[in-house]
């Protein structure tokens, strides 16, 4: 298989899953914008998912673009992150609904931290794939992004049970630190790819 039907299908389930989440804001019946007052969380949750879901496709589109070929374990693990991404419109909109409810974050960072770690052995079967010397073990280097956020996401998990607002703001630290644009991978390609 080429890359470009992997990136293809992924930039699809990806389309399909922001799609999904902002058909699960429902129009109010009034016309007033006090009508919109009970839509903010469920806004608030779309928002930080949505940001997430492009740091997500942003970061696997420079990842793709260091594969020389796709073996079977690339499509399994691409699989596995996607299949953790999917879930996000579901526990966004259970969150949104339910006004960030301590078990509703809780589940929100279990499937965060599934995406993360997926998104983690994706690069790892990549790395075992093109050697150490790739352009994509060179670009990851200690990754400290990579190793801060489960730690992040885990106390995230752990503070929805004792305070909503700590919780929330892990998941939001999270989503900012990602937001930065991370060079690395194109820095890498400047120096000259390795195929």
């Amino acid at each position: 298989m080429k890359k470009t039907r992997l990136e293809a299908f992924s930039d699809g389930v990806l389309a399909i899953i922001i799609t999904i989440m902002v058909l699960e804001i429902k129009v109010p019946h009034g016309t007033e914008l006090s009508d919109l007052k009970p839509l903010l969380p469920i806004f608030l949750s779309y928002l930080l998912s949505f940001i997430y879901l492009g740091i997500y496709w942003n970061n696997h589109h420079h990842l793709l673009h260091t594969v020389k070929n796709i073996s079977g374990s690339m499509l399994w693990a691409n699989l596995h992150l996607l299949f953790w991404l999917s879930l996000v419109p579901f526990v966004t909109g259970w969150m949104g609904e339910n006004h960030f409810a301590p078990h509703t974050l809780f589940l929100y960072g279990v499937v965060l931290l599934m995406a993360a770690l997926a998104y983690f052995i994706l690069q790892k079967i990549i790395i075992q794939n093109h050697g150490n010397d790739s352009i994509l073990a060179k670009a990851i280097g200690n990754d400290f992004k990579g190793k801060i956020s489960p730690v992040l996401y885990i106390l995230g998990i752990i503070s929805s049970l004792f305070n909503v607002w700590i919780s929330g703001g892990f998941y939001i630290l999270i989503a900012l630190i990602w937001l930065v644009p991370d060079n690395r991978i194109e820095n890498n390609f400047k120096n000259g790819p390795d195929f």
